[in-house]
């Protein structure tokens, strides 16, 4: 896995709003697809380009919170002013790293255009790397049980 590219591993159905789309239609779709959060995106060029990412803490704690008006407050006002991206060529380590050394749990992915191609959440590489470490504890393990078979096959 650590030699795969984002691409490879990245959730491909990503569930997205666009930056003048409502605070509750967002919430509504997160509702409807039981997601926390949505990639927001800027499509005035044309192509879906990520914009940011809001969550549904983001709606409580800038919109419910402060009393504004879900329906009247655009998604695109309640997010960062930078967004960060993965180009899909990027290796999954590196990409694991971008995303310790930024604090992101979530990272949109993008193609060499800069469009959105996918998504990838920690929660889905801790995953896979799991997976990968627990392939490498089953070889150790059996290479002790035939190492230790063939001592006690030899006198």
């Amino acid at each position: 896995a650590l030699l795969m590219t984002i691409g490879d591993i990245c959730n491909r159905e990503v569930v997205f709003a666009r930056k003048d789309e409502s605070v509750l239609s967002a919430a509504v779709l997160m509702r409807e697809r039981h997601v926390g959060s949505l990639v927001v995106l800027d499509e005035s060029g044309g192509k879906r380009i990520p914009a940011g990412i809001v969550t549904d803490r983001d709606i409580a704690v800038g919109v419910v919170a402060l009393g504004l008006d879900p329906e009247r407050t655009p998604v695109g006002e309640i997010i960062g002013p930078e967004i960060i991206c993965a180009r899909e060529d990027t290796g999954v380590a590196e990409c694991v790293a971008l995303m310790r050394q930024k604090g992101l749990r979530r990272l949109p992915v993008v193609d060499a255009s800069g469009a959105l191609i996918g998504l990838v959440a920690a929660d889905d590489m801790l995953g896979l790397l799991a997976e990968e470490v627990s392939g490498l504890a089953a070889i150790v393990a059996r290479e002790q049980r035939r190492e230790q078979a063939q001592r006690q096959a030899t006198p």
